[in-house]
């Protein structure tokens, strides 16, 4: 049921990518003309944005089927932490490819100035672009809501905490898309009331601000989760409490979580059972907490216990109380 459940939410984050890839790419070609057309800095920071998403959205398709790989002799906890290297080169593609070019070209604009052309195709453009993306980010919440009704939790918070950095950057990003759009289309009506590029420029750079903070939330984000992040608190205290309601088991001496994927988390602990338990009766325990917690939590796939002597009797040995 887990497998099935982490097949189920691959296939529609691979959607959702899939998606957003074609969407920009459309984009970026359209805004890449209207700019050159209309001499427009804003669209062609537009059009580095669009470009820099679309070659976002490949790495993370790379990120999700590499990631897919079952585990093996050599991967023996599997891939999936893979995806979040390959996402954090997204963010990194998201600050190189989209903020340095605006931030470049706005200011670059606002010292040596533009010529303005027709700005009609670019409204039209731009207009185009705001309906695609969209189209796009109503994929990526609708698949967030759906998860985040799943889980129990409020859609802001999920989206914040989710390991799921594929749907959070196609969510973050196509939300960044529109208020971008909002900014060029500024920077062009600026233009066209005043006839100064100065506007623009300014659009340029807002674009270009707009793409930093992206770069940074999902770049911290995979970062966090590359080098280990446990599950919640209310998750690590109910799992502490159905490990403590197995038979045998008299305390957990520490409990230790990591989120391996989206819906894929290892749970190991130091358990110290009761002292007249046979060394039958400690392994049917372990394989009916293993059992619990897969249960409860089907997104934990691996469960590692280890019979720990307790504190009192670890004093009593001359051992340091604290496993």
């Amino acid at each position: 049921m887990a497998e099935a459940a982490r097949e189920s939410g691959g296939g529609e984050s691979t959607f959702t990518v899939i998606v957003a890839a074609f969407a920009n790419l459309g984009i970026a070609v359209a805004k890449a003309v209207a700019g050159v057309i209309s001499g427009s800095s804003a669209m062609l920071s537009e059009a580095a944005h669009s470009v820099a998403d679309t070659v976002t959205e490949v790495l993370l398709l790379t990120a999700l089927k590499r990631s897919e790989k079952p585990a093996d002799e050599d991967h023996p906890l599997g891939y999936g932490p893979e995806r979040y290297i390959w996402a954090l080169l997204a963010a990194v593609a998201t600050f190189v490819g989209g903020a340095v070019f605006s931030i470049y070209d706005g200011i670059h604009t606002l010292v040596a100035g533009e010529e303005l052309g027709d700005p009609l195709i670019s409204y039209i453009v731009l207009a185009v672009a705001f309906l695609l993306e969209g189209y796009s980010l109503r994929t990526g919440v609708r698949q967030a809501r759906g998860e985040a009704a799943r889980l129990g939790a409020p859609f802001k918070r999920y989206l914040r905490h989710t390991p799921d950095t594929a749907v959070k950057a196609v969510v973050m990003e196509d939300s960044a898309a529109l208020v971008g759009l909002l900014f060029a289309a500024g920077g062009l009506l600026g233009g066209q009331l005043t006839g100064s590029g100065v506007w623009d420029g300014i659009a340029s750079l807002c674009i270009g601000a707009l793409l930093l903070y992206v770069a940074w939330v999902l770049g911290r984000s995979n970062a966090e989760l590359l080098i280990g992040r446990p599950l919640p608190q209310p998750m690590r205290a109910r799992i502490r409490e159905e490990l403590l309601a197995v038979e045998h088991v008299e305390a957990v001496l520490e409990l230790t979580t990591l989120v391996q994927g989206p819906r894929e988390a290892l749970v190991a602990a130091k358990v110290d059972f009761r002292d007249v338990s046979t060394a039958a009766q400690i392994e049917w325990a372990c394989e009916q907490a293993e059992q619990r917690l897969r249960e409860v939590f089907p997104g934990v796939s691996r469960v590692y216990l280890d019979p720990t002597p307790g504190y009192s009797q670890r004093r009593e040995e001359g051992l340091n109380p604290w496993p």
